[in-house]
């Protein structure tokens, strides 16, 4: 019998070992360096190094965005979770509910309504973390509130775009999604109301090909990966080699895709200067507040329209 290991073993381990949180380091998938987490969270998941753009979850995105990190959860439609009663090698409504435990997010996209550099706005978030932020009832059903409810506010609607594409476990119910979103910013449109698309890393699929690719202006983020069908489909069907960049931001860029590249940093003047030009409004002086006050300052948004009536700080 080992004495050390049967006996005394519990207090052995919690004497010399140390529990280490799996994501306290971060490797930079472009120069391979090791990063400490709290660094790159704090430079908005931008490795300082070599300023590659890592994903970044849908709260951390709204926080970046809206004044003093403060907005209204916007209430979405319930849809039904397994439309199909879809099984791979799991059940569909197994995929889902382990998505939402590791999230925290009811689907991959999260809509807020708050305000930008004192301006009011309608934010959608598409998160990559929930099931590679595929198009599905839910997503869909978000992007058409989200757009409504910039309809009902006439105030600009900013969507962050990252997807792997449709969803098939929903089927022809997810390519559905495709043209009612396209007619949400139809509706949009209709009430001269500005549409603006940040195409983030990755953003391929059925959202590239509806509402990823309609707005006024199309601002990507730096190496963000954008199409329709991957670089290896397409060297098969043309059989030819891509050119070096193909399907990257500034390539699109400089072939008239993409609007402008904007880095991360930038982004919040980048928006807030945009949604002012588009609805011809003055820049309005905006001072560091508590987030109480910024709250108890902010336009009421009715119950249906928002979920918890209380606003994130």
């Amino acid at each position: 019998m080992n004495w050390l290991t049967n006996v005394v073993r519990p207090k052995i381990r919690s004497i010399l070992r140390r529990e280490t949180p799996e994501n306290l380091w971060i490797k930079c998938p472009d120069s391979g360096q090791l990063v400490f987490y709290k660094d790159v969270e704090a430079n908005q998941f931008v490795i300082p190094g070599s300023n590659y753009h890592m994903r970044m979850g849908a709260v951390a995105r709204l926080k970046s965005i809206f004044d003093n990190e403060t907005w209204f959860d916007v209430a979405l439609p319930e849809v039904t979770a397994d439309p199909l009663k879809f099984r791979d090698e799991r059940k569909y409504a197994d995929r889902i509910k382990d998505a939402r435990a590791r999230t925290g997010l009811n689907d991959a996209i999260k809509v807020g309504y708050g305000k930008l550099e004192g301006a009011g706005v309608v934010i959608a978030v598409q998160d990559f973390d929930f099931m590679g932020g595929s198009l599905g009832m839910a997503a869909g059903e978000a992007i058409v509130r989200g757009l409504e409810l910039a309809v009902e506010k006439k105030s600009p609607f900013i969507v962050f775009a990252a997807s792997g594409g449709a969803r098939m476990q929903e089927g022809i119910l997810s390519l559905m999604q495709m043209p009612r979103t396209t007619v949400g910013v139809q509706m949009l449109r209709e009430v001269k109301q500005p549409y603006i698309v940040v195409l983030t890393n990755p953003t391929t699929g059925g959202v590239t090909a509806s509402y990823a690719m309609l707005g006024d202006v199309q601002i990507a983020e730096p190496g963000a990966l954008i199409g329709f069908a991957g670089a290896r489909v397409i060297e098969q069907t043309i059989r030819e080699k891509l050119p070096e960049g193909f399907q990257r931001a500034e390539y699109l860029r400089d072939h008239g895709m993409v609007d402008m590249v904007v880095h991360r940093h930038d982004l919040r003047p980048t928006l807030a200067r945009l949604c002012r030009l588009l609805t011809k409004s003055p820049a309005v002086e905006t001072a560091a507040k508590p987030a109480a006050e910024v709250a108890a300052a902010a336009p009421i948004v009715s119950g249906a329209d928002v979920a918890p009536a209380v606003p994130h700080a």
